[in-house]
């Protein structure tokens, strides 16, 4: 896994069927019984078991869509924007990348070693860039090398530096025996040696210490004349993308608002195949900016886009047109699924002290009433009617490719209306003669649901849960909003009731430095907490930081079960459906490279033209 914590971003989901007043309680269960089946024999499935890529014919021009408009070109800024980072991105590299088929690190721009002293109870990770590591602008002979000065620079004035509110920031520091926080320090050796000191032996050195970095020759100087702004000033979307540099697989070259951005693939990159030549293939990539996902589809249909990540609404037009007989265009292309997704939406309650003014507060701090809103998820409904049962209910915490996933930990608190009654009478919550929820001091139960705006299937999802709420008495209004005033909403002001919204899949326990401890910034029910506020969450704070150094996994392995069950039983956070994806890809590409899955998405930086 290539982050070194998990940041908030908008869930990546795709797809929803009709929405959810049109059909009734009574018939959900009938819904799609046999089309599951019957539509993923339509597709293929090819998912990516570690196979070896193979050399082909550089050329060609992939044809893709986004949704949402840049808001920055500057790479730490664009922690704060999902949409942003996936573009400058594009133009850097991380040090290294978890193979989560093998469940082994591979070197990407460096190599690395790990030195564990026991008798100090220390540890260095020490990297070694690639040989011919160059930043490069496009179309220019200009070639800056990439050392280990930029990685150093990075780690210690930028991410490192506590103004500038980086993601990673919480990750630099550990946990010490006697209780006191000590950093994770960074040392040059040479221009393409670095080492990490760990005053601590940790189980995962490499989580810890994977980045991407930015070219210190631009940013110190931004920094030493104009300081946090200065940095912050650099690259916006008004900038030239052609001054930007890279050492990534892509140059970005045009970016025209509202129609679409342009990049070059970058020769210089280190990855090659057995010829010697850069991946990808692919000399050009023409974004086109889509904020309809209808219209992406329809755009996807007429042929002017290679790929389409599909709704279920799309699925049976989808595989129709998969000869080229679709409605709307000659296209011909071939579907694929992948099994349900890793990254799941979640519910969550606001249980920030900001807010105990609220009568929400008083209901959200008991874990009773969160077990009693589990108890009204009716999951087996979401999947018939929002995915036509192209997905499944999510209740376990840890993903399947966690080394400590453990199949026999799963939510207790499943669908069950009658214990959700029961649960809320235990706390002094009843209904009145009219149906209403009320709680002990006669308060009306109702509170808010956020969702990011325009998502269908979080509309479709969130109007089930409101039915289900209904129908126990509980008043829940859903509120769409603007995504960067959600971010804005769980980062900095709080002033929320409940949420949908996502996080990173979490491939390893030790993820998410900045959300599961109580002190972290994206602890989203109650972040920056200077102590435990809960002895539940004492508890959880003690197991991350007693699994994070417990090296032998027989003895983590109880460690990190029980951090499960707790999140599992106290549920800060309520998981929903995890989702199967379609992928759609144009018949004029070889599919010998191409790979989907739920761990993966869809692999294309290796395809290359069909040579018929």
């Amino acid at each position: 896994m290539k982050k070194m914590a998990v940041v908030l971003f908008l869930s990546a989901l795709f797809f929803s069927c009709f929405s959810a007043e049109e059909v009734s309680l009574e018939e959900w269960e009938s819904i799609a019984v046999a089309g599951p089946d019957e539509l993923l024999a339509q597709t293929q499935s090819r998912p990516w078991r570690g196979e070896a890529f193979v050399s082909g014919p550089s050329g060609g021009v992939w044809n893709s869509a986004v949704t949402l408009e840049p808001k920055t070109f500057n790479l730490l800024v664009a922690e704060r924007d999902g949409a942003s980072s996936a573009i400058v991105r594009r133009m850097t590299d991380w040090l290294v990348d978890y193979d989560a088929v093998r469940r082994e690190w591979v070197p990407r721009a460096a190599f690395f070693e790990i030195e564990v002293d026991e008798d100090a109870g220390t540890l260095r990770v020490i990297y070694t860039l690639r040989d011919n590591l160059y930043w490069s602008f496009y179309n220019s002979g200009r070639r800056v090398p990439v050392t280990s000065c930029d990685v150093v620079f990075w780690y210690d004035e930028i991410v490192g530096y506590r103004d500038f509110h980086s993601s990673g920031f919480s990750g630099q520091f550990l946990v010490m025996e006697d209780g006191t926080p000590a950093r994770i320090t960074i040392e040059r050796i040479d221009d393409r040696r670095f080492a990490f000191f760990f005053p601590r032996i940790v189980a995962d050195p490499l989580l810890n210490t994977n980045m991407t970095f930015g070219p210190s020759f631009i940013f110190e100087r931004a920094k030493r004349e104009g300081g946090v702004q200065g940095v912050l000033d650099l690259f916006s979307i008004a900038t030239d993308p052609r001054e930007i540099p890279s050492m990534g697989q892509w140059f970005l070259t045009e970016y025209v608002p509202g129609l679409r951005l342009v990049f070059h693939r970058n020769g210089d990159h280190w990855e090659k195949d057995d010829m010697g030549v850069s991946f990808p293939y692919v000399y050009r990539e023409i974004v086109q900016i889509l904020p309809n996902p209808g219209t992406e589809f329809l755009v996807f249909q007429e042929g002017r886009l290679e790929g389409y990540l599909a709704r279920p609404e799309d699925l049976d037009d989808l595989l129709r047109g998969q000869a080229g007989g679709g409605r709307r265009g000659s296209a011909d292309f071939t579907v694929f699924n992948s099994e349900g997704a890793l990254t799941v939406p979640f519910w969550s309650f606001n249980q920030n002290p900001q807010n105990n003014d609220q009568p929400f507060y008083d209901w959200f701090t008991r874990k009773e009433f969160r077990q009693a809103m589990s108890s009204i998820v009716n999951r087996d409904r979401i999947v018939a009617q929002v995915f036509r049962g192209l997905a499944e209910p999510k209740l376990d915490f840890f993903p399947p490719p966690n080394p400590f996933y453990n199949p026999d930990i799963r939510l207790r608190h499943t669908y069950n209306p009658g214990r959700a009654l029961e649960l809320l009478s235990s706390i002094g919550m009843n209904r009145d003669a009219a149906g209403d929820m009320r709680d002990w001091q006669g308060r009306l139960v109702e509170f808010d649901l956020s969702i990011p705006a325009d998502i269908s299937i979080h509309s479709d999802t969130a109007s089930i849960i409101v039915d289900e709420a209904a129908r126990i008495g509980i008043r829940i209004t859903i509120r769409p909003t603007d995504f960067q005033r959600l971010v804005e909403q769980l980062t900095r002001t709080y002033d929320w009731s409940s949420v949908f919204i996502s996080l990173g899949s979490q491939f390893f326990p030790t993820q998410g430095s900045n959300v599961w401890p109580s002190s972290g910034n994206l602890h989203l029910w109650h972040p920056l907490q200077e102590s435990p506020a809960t002895h539940w969450e004492a508890r959880i704070d003690y197991l991350y930081n007693e699994g994070k150094f417990t090296i032998d996994p027989e003895r983590a392995w109880p460690i990190w079960n029980e951090f499960q069950e707790i999140i599992l039983e106290y549920l800060p956070v309520i998981y929903l459906v995890s989702r199967r994806n379609f992928f759609a890809i144009s018949n004029r590409w070889d599919f010998t490279n191409f790979f989907f899955d739920n761990i993966h998405g869809a692999k294309t930086s290796y395809l290359f033209l069909r040579q018929d």
